[in-house]
């Protein structure tokens, strides 16, 4: 029997991290991060998202749009880009300047791809794929960013074309192995299908699989909350289920009116209180196509607020009563 040599402080260590547990790639993130099925900011805290889509790709001048959603309490936005598909391409300076204008003002910053909208039913939009493109072409403006930045690869990605959606799990774990080979460490969020609404359940049952396939247990679902959200029962079903499940789920969207039905706002925004779980308002201002109703202040001007802006900075639940903001701020 070999006499065992004296452990060397390196072998302690690792016997100590053994014992105690390896730590997953999301611990060892400098930035947000998830860590059962929770989104923790850069340092350890945990984050709820309270936050309002700004759309900076049709607006790009509206710029003072930023610090008035500041100032009325938010801690979060998201902002509305485009990688040319559809609309102006907004490019990596362009980028920069959000992500720089967004730590100003102490928020935190979602930025999403938008011609991705409704692909498999709108002919126009985007793929993933494309998407993924995109973000690969602006990463200078993020790397380094990961404290302040969470990467929404592509909003609504799938209208309702069964067949097309069939394949959600699979381009959607793709997309994220994709930035993830490339370098991207960010918090990665990714929209339902069902122009986001998941109505046919299909990211709910299979959010799962593709989280355990983010080789940084890194990725936070995202789902729109518009007419097909229209009871609390509905609401309190989809969340409590992400939430048993450990899973990290935002509301990244939702209204109070829209045109496919009367979304339970109240529902989405007490629930989402009750299970610690994230919501951005669909949206700050310029609205058009018979929607304007879900603009919250009228001509991107901060003091008039419109029933829906009131209800949702103002409101119970609302963002002035329940946003904290982000300890990296602080």
């Amino acid at each position: 029997m070999r006499t065992p040599l004296p452990l060397s402080l390196g072998a302690v260590l690792l016997l100590l991290v053994s014992l105690l547990g390896v730590a997953s790639p999301a611990q060892a993130a400098t930035g947000f991060h998830v860590s059962g099925g929770q989104l923790l900011d850069a340092n350890g805290t945990p984050f709820v998202m309270r936050g309002v889509s700004h759309a900076h790709t049709w607006f790009p001048n509206e710029t003072g749009a930023f610090a008035d959603i500041k100032s009325l309490g938010a801690n979060t936005v998201r902002v509305v880009l485009s990688n040319g598909h559809r609309w102006s391409r907004n490019d990596v300076g362009d980028v920069a300047d959000v992500v720089s204008t967004c730590k100003e003002n102490r928020l935190v910053c979602v930025l999403e791809v938008h011609d991705t909208t409704g692909y498999g039913e709108e002919g126009a939009a985007a793929t993933l794929d494309q998407a993924v493109d995109y973000w690969l072409s602006v990463q200078e403006a993020l790397t380094g960013q990961e404290p302040y930045v969470i990467v929404n690869i592509g909003n609504e990605p799938y209208g309702n074309n069964e067949s097309v959606n069939a394949s959600w799990a699979a381009d959607t774990a793709a997309a994220v192995q994709r930035l993830r080979d490339a370098g991207f460490t960010h918090t990665l969020m990714v929209d339902a299908p069902n122009w986001g609404q998941d109505w046919r359940f299909i990211m709910r049952d299979q959010a799962a699989g593709v989280f355990a396939q983010d080789p940084l247990a890194n990725t936070v679902f995202s789902v729109h909350m518009y007419g097909v959200y229209d009871t609390a029962a509905e609401v309190d079903d989809y969340l409590t289920r992400f939430h048993e499940a450990g899973l990290p789920l935002v509301v990244g969207e939702f209204g109070h009116n829209h045109s496919d039905g009367d979304p339970d706002e109240d529902a989405i925004m007490a629930r989402t209180e009750a299970l610690g779980i994230g919501y951005i308002g669909w949206s700050w201002s310029g609205n058009s196509g018979g929607v304007e109703y879900l603009d919250m202040v009228t001509g991107f001007d901060a003091d008039r607020l419109t029933p829906w802006g009131e209800r949702i900075f103002h409101g119970e639940n609302g963002i002035q009563e329940t946003s904290r903001q982000a300890t990296v701020y602080d």
